[in-house]
């Protein structure tokens, strides 16, 4: 996707707006959040106020022509200023050409002998006067923009500047008397790569500054010539808003008075080579819709309720708590709908099935819709197409407020090429490694970060917390894993260069994972990470400091691809695929696992879960309500993709979402789509009452075979545990025969029998109803190792839990 030519219809709101906006100063200041810089800042050395609070929402019109001249603060003697010495050639070049990294030491108020110059560029102006108490001064027009003039004053005053246009006259302020808005900490722990809370630090940030309201801008772009802020508020013409370069640090900033939320912008950077390129902030914390590409400056003023959600949310270790996850897609769970409308509906239909979690694909800004999310260009910014970032954490709040968490998809693995967005960013590779083979992503025509540097790797991070900490994310599901760990992923011999000891593995990726998962935890109590990793990488979830990778859970692929793999064979067939469902069981405890029927499974041909079972409907159905039993009961979470908790027969499209429709009770199959939900809110709510089946989820007293070893019989029978020794019984039958007397050895606790807990096969599911009604007395008849046993009936393709009565 390539940005909009920057035109003067770029914006319908600011279509009027002359090159500057003035600035109202209120009476008084609001006293609001703190944002001269991040937490814990050394406030820049200036003569100036260090304390900062939020600028008011909205920007102020400009005086028109025809409401009359401006009103001085004072009345002056209306004399124009001395003639200044002339600028001196190269830096009037380079800043009509926008390489200037200075502008400050030429433009704004200078003290010199015999009184002080001020200078400004303000293309297309007519005029430019000084406005201070007991002075009114124009300025001699230098010609290309520029206006100069020295006033007859020993140190430079509070002033303001009348700027005349040929169509209209507006009192502004200069952005060039400004110091800078941004401490010497922070520029310093942003050049070490330390800074966790970036995001204050860098982007637009709407604040007052000595004493003015407006924003500051901040950008890392190390290698640019020059970089000058364009957007609505100057008719996307930055040639007079150039912005300095603080040291080596590589970060621009300039503060501009009277531009405040709502306004657009990009940047135009001058690259190395001279050339420009307009682009997107890498740290918006908005976006303009796509796709238009402009980055909107914005704050925040929701009021979370979720305090009690937020206190206690960590009291269990999530590997020892019940962790049922629905995974949506929020633009098609129901399309069209915007992020307030879904929290309207979403938190009440998650909680009425039971699920403890929802997973969010990416809501990162992406151009792209077809990408899911998973293309990210607005790293910092929820995407615009279902509201605003306050309308997401209204979303986040109501599902808080409901006891669901969130879980949201980061994509710290690649991002796309697109030439507004961050593909050398500032003429160079920046954001992605300088070699062309490392950069280059083979599979989805991407880029991958550098990992290795130090400032992109603060980039990941910070932004990583930045969801937990800004929108109370309560777990990062990080996308691609194994892409990042690989050196050689999916590149062929030659393709691809060995680490420094020889090996395979891309250590700088290893050191930015383990350095996320650290801080993620340590700053934010109760959340999760989980990972998405395909491979054997030894140590995933272990600690950092065990030196594992540091994540608290990661999705079990084996587990799904074996079991899928069994499930899509013919009943007579299965007894020679028997291991692919037990096999998982052999390293069950290597690992913190969530078994994943993901939107991966469900489209691009592979088929919803419903479609690849064998059979007949009844069939299918009867094996998909099986399947999910058997996957609640199995150790490790679980998550399960929208469409599938009824048994949507159709792939998923992230054009129309789930059908709906088969949940009507117009549709006379509907009882069949509906039994299948009605099951899964059973499974989340036994799932959730017995702590067996998610107490001891990581570790082997947790599971026991019963018999593993029924191929013959299509049947897999294991016991769970919770920490007090109280066991759980599932059996789960793939065969369409009905066994009776089926004999299976039990403990020998429940001596008032067994009772069925759940049976996927209940009529209320749509199912045959074979089920055992009484409680299954233990006989001292041995069976499987041991000393007692129970006689069942198994009803067809089903899965059935007992419980000691």
């Amino acid at each position: 996707m390539t940005a909009r030519k920057p035109s003067r219809k770029a914006s319908r709101k600011t279509a009027e707006l002359p090159v500057d906006v003035p600035v109202e100063i209120p009476a008084e200041a609001p006293a609001e959040a703190p944002v001269a810089s991040a937490v814990d800042v050394a406030p820049t050395p200036a003569p100036a106020a260090t304390t900062t609070t939020a600028a008011p929402a909205g920007r102020v019109r400009p005086r028109r022509a025809d409401a009359g001249p401006p009103r001085p603060r004072q009345a002056g003697d209306g004399q124009g200023a001395r003639p200044a010495p002339a600028l001196e050639g190269a830096d009037r070049g380079r800043l009509l050409a926008g390489d200037h990294h200075a502008p400050h030491d030429v433009l704004g108020a200078h003290p010199i002998p015999g009184g002080v110059l001020v200078r400004a560029l303000r293309p297309f102006a007519r005029s430019v006067t000084v406005l201070a108490t007991g002075l009114r001064a124009e300025l001699h027009d230098d010609g290309d923009g520029f206006f100069s003039g020295v006033l007859p004053v020993p140190e430079a005053p509070a002033y303001r500047l009348e700027v005349a246009y040929d169509d209209n006259v507006i009192e502004v302020e200069d952005a060039y008397r400004f110091w800078p808005a941004i401490g010497e900490l922070d520029l310093h722990l942003i050049g070490e790569g330390r800074h966790e809370q970036l995001w204050r630090a860098l982007g637009a940030e709407p604040m007052e500054h000595q004493g003015v309201a407006g924003t500051r801008f901040t950008l890392w772009a190390p290698n640019a010539r020059g970089v000058r802020i364009t957007g609505d508020f100057n008719y996307w013409d930055g040639t007079g808003f150039p912005m300095r370069s603080l040291g080596s640090t590589g970060v621009w900033e300039l503060f501009l008075p009277g531009v405040g939320e709502g306004a657009l912008y990009k940047y135009d950077i001058c690259r190395p080579d001279g050339s420009h390129t307009v682009r997107a902030d890498p740290m918006a914390r908005r976006t303009e819709v796509p796709p238009a590409t402009a980055s909107i400056v914005t704050a925040s003023h929701h009021a979370w309720q979720d305090a009690d959600w937020m206190a206690h949310r960590g009291d269990r270790p999530v590997h020892e708590a019940p962790f049922s996850v629905y995974e949506v897609h929020l633009a098609s769970w129901r399309p069209g709908l915007t992020y307030r409308q879904l929290a309207e509906q979403l938190p009440a239909y998650v909680k009425d099935l039971g699920f403890t979690h929802v997973e969010l694909m990416p809501v990162s800004e992406h151009p792209f819709g077809g990408s899911w999310g998973y293309q990210v260009t607005g790293f910092y910014a929820p995407t615009s197409r279902m509201g605003t970032p306050d309308d997401f954490r209204f979303l986040v709040d109501a599902l808080h407020r409901a006891g669901i968490g969130v879980i949201m998809d980061w994509v710290p693995a690649h991002f796309p090429r697109d030439d507004w967005a961050l593909a050398e960013f500032d003429g160079r590779p920046l954001y992605e490694h300088s070699d062309p083979q490392r950069a280059a992503h083979p599979d989805w025509g991407t880029l991958e970060f550098d990992y290795g540097r130090t400032e992109v790797r603060n980039f990941l991070v910070a932004n990583a917390t930045y969801w937990c900490e800004e929108f109370h994310i309560d777990g990062l599901r990080v996308d691609a894993v194994a892409s990042m760990l690989y050196l050689d992923y999916s590149r062929e011999e030659g393709q691809w260069s060995p680490n420094e000891f020889g090996g395979r593995e891309n250590l700088d990726a290893v050191a930015f994972l383990q350095e996320m998962n650290a801080t993620v935890y340590r700053r934010n109590p109760g959340v999760v990470t989980i990972a998405e990793e395909s491979t054997a990488w030894d140590g995933v979830t272990r600690p950092t400091d065990g030196g594992g990778l540091g994540f608290g859970l990661k999705w079990n692929m084996g587990w799904m691809h074996d079991s899928l793999q069994y499930i899509a064979k013919e009943p007579i067939h299965r007894k020679y695929h028997h291991d692919e469902m037990t096999f998982s069981m052999v390293y069950a405890y290597s690992e913190n696992y969530v078994l994943p029927i993901s939107h991966d499974e469900v489209v691009h041909g592979k088929q919803a879960l419903v479609a690849k079972m064998p059979g007949d409907w009844w069939q299918q159905r009867a094996n998909h309500r099986a399947y999910l039993g058997f996957m609640w009961a199995h150790p490790g979470k679980q998550l399960l993709f929208m469409g599938q908790e009824f048994a949507q027969g159709a792939e998923w499209s992230e054009g129309h979402g789930p059908d709906w429709w088969l949940l009507d009770p117009s549709y006379e199959a509907s009882g069949d789509h509906r039994g299948v939900r009605d099951l899964v809110g059973d499974l989340n709510a036994v799932y959730g009452a017995v702590p067996a089946l998610w107490q001891r989820d990581t570790v082997p007293e947790g599971f026991c075979w019963v018999d593993g070893g029924a191929a013959e019989d299509n049947v897999f029978a294991f016991l769970r545990y919770d920490a007090d020794g109280s066991p759980l019984l599932a059996v789960s039958h793939f065969s369409p025969a009905v066994r009776s007397d089926y004999r299976l050895g039990v403990p020998e606790t429940g001596t008032e029998g067994w009772v069925e807990v759940l049976n996927t096969d209940a009529a209320r599911y749509g199912g045959g109803d074979v089920r055992n009604e009484e409680p299954l007395k233990a006989e001292a008849v041995p069976a499987h190792g041991r000393p007692c046993s129970i006689s069942l009936t198994l009803p067809p393709l089903a899965t059935v839990w007992f419980r000691p009565a």
